[in-house]
């Protein structure tokens, strides 16, 4: 449902959501996909999807709600990557804030999202492979005092 957990992270261009214009536009996640995705989760969760909120500036990723029967859970969609992580409050931004998938989390999986879990997402960025980010990206990573994946991934820094 994820990635090889032993395997270390490879931040790839655009998990910060910086660019520089004369590298061209970051790709984007679909947002059809993640909408055809966060319906068939809450099918599976035999529940409603309740908010959705598409990215904006600065914020590197879309959020939304999936209400079940044991409350609801936010679903952070990256922007450029077609990354799933779930929360428990809607926030600008995560560095540990996370939650295991729940069981019907397969439904990113099965339309091409790779899920991530909290275990990933809270991985120090030391264990993470960081050769593709720039000098201005470890600056705000610094700034904002970002020690993890998940900090790096579902961020809000201008």
């Amino acid at each position: 449902m994820g990635v090889d957990k032993d395997a270390a992270f490879t931040l790839p261009r655009g998990a910060t959501g910086f660019f520089q214009p004369k590298d061209g536009p970051l790709p984007e996640t679909d947002q059809r996909t993640f909408r055809a995705a966060l319906y068939a989760s809450a099918r599976a969760a035999k529940g409603r999807v309740g908010e959705l909120e598409d990215q904006t500036y600065p914020r590197t990723f879309h959020t939304a709600t999936v209400v079940e029967a044991t409350g609801e859970y936010v679903i952070l969609c990256h922007a450029h990557h077609p990354w799933i992580a779930f929360a428990q409050e809607r926030r600008d931004c995560y560095t540990e804030e996370f939650l295991a998938p729940p069981p019907w989390a397969h439904a990113f999986a099965d339309l091409g999202f790779v899920v991530l879990d909290r275990v990933q997402l809270t991985v120090p960025l030391s264990d993470v492979d960081t050769s593709v980010l720039t000098r201005s990206e470890w600056r705000v990573v610094r700034l904002y005092g970002i020690t993890t994946l998940g900090g790096v991934l579902f961020n809000a820094w201008d």
